[in-house]
C-alpha cells in the first residue's frame, strides 16, 4: 500500500511545543487572555502570535537558547528510516513557526519538507502566514489545503498530531493517529483515531503492513 505521511511538529516531534515554551519564557502579563481567544478560534492564529509578540522580551539569540532545550521523540528517527525504506513522502504541517522548525531538525540531522508559518525578527518577533486559507481565516498554515494538494494519487493519508490544529485535517485523513488534544477531539466527534504516544507506536502499526 503506497501511503502519504503528514505530521505536526510541536508536542508531536518535538517532546515540548516550542510556541508554548516561547511564550512562557519570553511573553509579559496579557498573554493567557490572548491564547484563551484562540483556543476560543475568536481570533487567527496570525493575530494571536502577533499580538503575543508584542509582549516579548527576547532576541534571536535567546530564541536558539531556549530551542537548545526542546527535545525530540526518541523513535522519531526511526520511524522516518521507516518511511524512506518504504518509499512513503513524509511532510511536515505546522501552525507554528519555520525557524524552530529548521533549528531543530537541522539540529539532529533532519532533511524533511516543512510547511509553517514564517517567523521574522527585525527588534521584534512576528509571522506571516504563506500557507494561509483565507476562506476559513483561522489556522496560518492550512493544513487540509495542504493535504489535498501532496496527497499522491491512490495513496492513504496519514496523520499524526496532537493539538488544535490537528483536529481540523484529521477529518481529512484516512488513517489518523493521535495523542493529547486531537485524541480528545477525535473522540468527541467521532472521528477515528489510534491513540499513541510514541512514534513507535506509529512505527509498529505502519509495519503491519
Amino acid at each position: 500500500m503506497q501511503r502519504t505521511i503528514f505530521i505536526d511538529f510541536d508536542g508531536t516531534i518535538t517532546k515540548r511545543d516550542t510556541c508554548d515554551a516561547m511564550v512562557k519564557a519570553f511573553a509579559g502579563e496579557g498573554w493567557q487572555q490572548i491564547n484563551e481567544l484562540w483556543e476560543k478560534r475568536e481570533i487567527s492564529t496570525e493575530e494571536c502570535a502577533n499580538r503575543t509578540f508584542k509582549l516579548f522580551r527576547a532576541t534571536l539569540d535567546d530564541l536558539r537558547n531556549l530551542l537548545d532545550t526542546i527535545e525530540i521523540d526518541d523513535t522519531f528517527g526511526s520511524f522516518v528510516n521507516f518511511c524512506k525504506k518504504e518509499g512513503y513522502p513524509v511532510y511536515i504541517l505546522s501552525d507554528g513557526y519555520d525557524f524552530c522548525i529548521e533549528y531543530i531538525l537541522n539540529k539532529h540531522g533532519f532533511k524533511l519538507p516543512y510547511y509553517s508559518n514564517k517567523l521574522v525578527y527585525e527588534k521584534e518577533f512576528r509571522i506571516t502566514c504563506t500557507y494561509y486559507n483565507q476562506e476559513c481565516g483561522l489556522c496560518g498554515t492550512c493544513k487540509r489545503s495542504l493535504i489535498e494538494r501532496l496527497t499522491e494519487p491512490n495513496s492513504q493519508t496519514v496523520y499524526v498530531g496532537d493539538g488544535l490544529s490537528d483536529t481540523c485535517p484529521a477529518g481529512y485523513s484516512s488513517l489518523v493517529f493521535a495523542k493529547g488534544r486531537l485524541l480528545e477531539y477525535c473522540r468527541t466527534e467521532g472521528i477515528p483515531a489510534l491513540p499513541i504516544v510514541s512514534f513507535a507506536d506509529v512505527l509498529a502499526k505502519l509495519s503491519q503492513g
